[in-house]
């Protein structure tokens, strides 16, 4: 891999950008005069872009995905081999593919038993949500149909995962919103000051009872799930606090609440478990999962249940309207659970559980070591290679930094060849968390490299 493209080959496709792409999450004024960035290449932990100069890439394709790294072969020979085989039937048939990927998972799901395939982790969670509106429809009259959901969680892009979306930056400008959806406060430990009532000891426990409170308030016989990130991602990542989990389980319980575990980003493997939710002994009704499935080496989103929720749709058959009436399209791709399998195989021969989580410590080991050097950082959190640091202006107010401020690090980051995240246009005033995900092939010598670059940088910006 040298990084030397032919400038007069690339020069078309940059113009072609230009002229007709419309990038994510992107003002595109700037490209008027300056070029957008297009990754031609992949190897391992590292990108090449059209210029030729390499980034090692400290969130795993942007938005914490590619969790194998780049350029295993393994996978897309298995893809190409059974593209030719066949390619596409929609989901109201099986496949091979489908079926072995579905076991494969469900072996690594203890309590859970059914795969609903799609495409995206937004559709899995309005799967998720219009199971739940189902069931209120076929056993409660309608009534037990709202969905709660947390302050800076988030769910997904279309209008009804906006709508159990905890960011208001995020949500801005996109409403109105589907009803029936209710919001229930953080458990950002950090910032339980800002929370009134918040106590000094047992905040957990605290933070859960504010879910029961918003349950009574609605009324618990209008409430039928509630849908939850096992570590938030983009609104900050929130490690969950002692005591939150089980007391979440216990409110979900007395209540009668599905409990609906988003795992889009934390899911196989990216904190050192296969699944986040399986850190705190959480029995999920419902989880979803989508970016890491396959780590980006096809598209594919996964809704999985227990049976019991499954058995709520066949409860009568002589019903026409009794069972799950809903298609994805590109549920029926073979090509998705073609590379999970191939990507679960990986991750597990070569033991990149065990990689996540002693890497993870080093880094996190290695991020305190720059707060101590950088007052700026006021905390670092995370699990497994999936970490933070939120950026004060001071220890004592914990204000955070400006937007601007945090956005230069990240492009100071990009000028030295490291990509690094960091919460953006999501929530309002507080977008002061530098985020990063490598994938779980690190090695010491790469968190080295990315926690140098951070700290030429946080110097740069900060002083």
């Amino acid at each position: 891999m040298d990084g030397n493209f032919n400038e007069n080959d690339i020069s078309r496709v940059v113009e072609a950008d230009r002229a007709h792409i419309w990038h994510h999450l992107s003002q595109h004024k700037p490209y008027e005069t300056t070029d957008p960035r297009i990754i031609v290449e992949g190897k391992g932990m590292r990108v090449w872009d059209q210029k030729g100069k390499e980034h090692i890439d400290a969130v795993s394709g942007g938005v914490w995905t590619v969790n194998v790294g780049y350029g295993r072969e393994r996978i897309a020979n298995a893809v190409r081999d059974q593209l030719i085989k066949l390619n596409y039937f929609a989901g109201s048939a099986g496949s091979i593919p489908g079926s072995n990927f579905a076991e494969m998972l469900i072996d690594k799901m203890p309590g859970m038993s059914r795969v609903y395939y799609c495409n995206s982790g937004s559709e899995a969670n309005e799967k998720g949500f219009k199971m739940v509106r189902q069931i209120a429809h076929k056993r409660y009259g309608g009534k037990k149909h709202k969905v709660l959901y947390r302050d800076r969680d988030y769910h997904g892009t279309t209008i009804s995962c906006l709508s159990a979306g905890g960011q208001d930056e995020r949500n801005a400008q996109y409403g109105p919103f589907t009803e029936g959806f209710v919001r229930v406060p953080h458990c950002l430990e950090y910032r339980a000051f800002e929370q009134d009532g918040a106590p000094s000891e047992n905040y957990g426990v605290w933070a859960a009872d504010q879910i029961e409170k918003v349950i009574l308030a609605e009324g618990p016989d209008t409430v039928g799930a509630l849908c939850l990130e096992p570590v938030t991602a983009g609104g900050g990542v929130i490690v969950p606090p002692d005591g939150y989990w089980d007391r979440v389980q216990e409110i979900c319980k007395k209540y009668d609440i599905l409990l609906h575990i988003d795992e889009v980003v934390c899911g196989v493997g990216r904190t050192g478990t296969w699944f986040g939710y399986q850190h705190y002994g959480i029995k999920p009704d419902m989880v979803t999962m989508a970016k890491g499935v396959a780590s980006g080496y096809a598209a594919i989103a996964c809704l999985v249940t227990t049976e019991e929720v499954f058995n709520m749709f066949k409860d009568d058959h002589t019903d026409p309207m009794n069972y799950f009436r809903d298609i994805s399209t590109f549920g029926g791709c073979t090509a998705g659970p073609t590379a999970g399998i191939e990507n679960m195989a990986i991750i597990e021969e070569e033991n990149l559980l065990e990689n996540t989580t002693n890497m993870g410590h080093y880094m996190l080991d290695q991020l305190n070591a720059l707060a101590d050097k950088h007052k700026v950082i006021g905390q670092v959190r995370g699990k497994g290679l999936f970490l933070g640091c939120e950026l004060v202006e001071d220890h004592d107010s914990r204000a955070p930094v400006a937007e601007k401020m945090v956005q230069a690090v990240v492009g100071d980051c990009m000028q030295q060849g490291t990509i690094i995240g960091a919460t953006n246009r999501s929530l309002p005033g507080k977008n002061n968390t530098l985020c990063f995900s490598p994938a779980l092939i690190a090695t010491k010598d790469d968190i080295n490299q990315i926690v140098a670059s951070v700290d030429e940088a946080l110097g740069r910006v900060f002083g």
